[in-house]
């Protein structure tokens, strides 16, 4: 993320039953990618920032060849791969700078965005440095916005990726919970790490309903990622780190490949 940064819901619903007893949808979402391509758009959990790896012609956007679109792309390879994710960006750079990849012919494309738009990195710095209830303040301010101003964001985004690539699946992939609640953990409060799991869990759920309005897929990485958060003995996420502030609170290379990777493969 950036640094410095549900007539529709019943036929997808039916859409992920079908795939979850048959297997056919990410058959067939695979054999439109090994057809039509393969297109990763979205920010900073899916460029790979944290998992190391980086392309270096990618520059500040960070993609890693750690990272999940990575990853799926050597295991399928698809007709061709764009890896347009990138680091800090928010809805409006995914409209202006990723879409060019996209075509009649793509058949897969993963997007994750929204998070930056929401404050991500501010609630961050705001619930390590502030007071609990300053905390609590800024997340109800960032869910409000949720509320009121990213649906209309994610819509436009999810509009622009069906236009432009009318014959593909696509997979918006949601964000993990960050905290393991309920055990001894140096650090933020229990109080701050329950209220960012629940500002993850209020992100994801208005990201899949607007998902669903387009008829695309909500890859829920949360329960891949259980066991693994911040505080858990075993953590795919790397906690506050000062050395290097711009990984602190995306994935590991671990939580690329075991938490997005797999939730991908389930459903493309």
């Amino acid at each position: 993320m950036r640094r410095s940064r549900l007539v529709v819901f019943v036929s997808s619903v039916l859409l992920a039953a079908g795939a979850a007893l048959t297997g056919a949808a990410p058959a067939q979402a695979s054999q439109l990618a090994a057809t039509g391509g393969y297109v990763a758009l979205g920010d900073s959990y899916s460029s790979g920032v944290g998992a190391g790896g980086y392309i270096g012609s990618s520059g500040s956007c960070k993609r890693s060849t750690k990272a999940y679109p990575y990853l799926w792309n050597a295991a399928h390879a698809p007709s061709s791969f764009t890896f347009a994710a990138c680091s800090g960006a928010r809805t409006g750079d995914v409209l202006a700078n990723q879409l060019g990849g996209l075509n009649a012919s793509t058949g897969l494309v993963t997007v994750t965005v929204g998070g930056n738009d929401a404050g991500f990195a501010d609630v961050m710095t705001t619930c390590v440095t502030s007071s609990d209830s300053t905390c609590l303040s800024r997340i109800n301010t960032a869910r409000a916005y949720v509320d009121s101003t990213l649906p209309g964001k994610l819509d436009t985004v999810y509009a622009s990726i069906r236009d432009r690539a009318p014959n593909a699946r696509v997979v918006v992939i949601g964000y993990p919970r960050f905290y393991r609640l309920g055990t001894v953990c140096l650090g933020l409060s229990e109080a701050k790490r329950s209220a960012i799991n629940g500002a993850a869990d209020y992100l994801d759920a208005a990201t899949a309903r607007r998902a669903a309005a387009h008829g695309f897929v909500f890859g829920d990485v949360r329960g891949s990622f259980g066991g693994h958060e911040i505080c858990s003995g075993s953590s795919w996420l790397h906690s506050l780190n000062l050395l290097n502030i711009g990984e602190s609170y995306h994935p590991t290379a671990s939580g690329q490949a075991g938490g997005y990777l797999p939730v991908l493969n389930s459903v493309a």
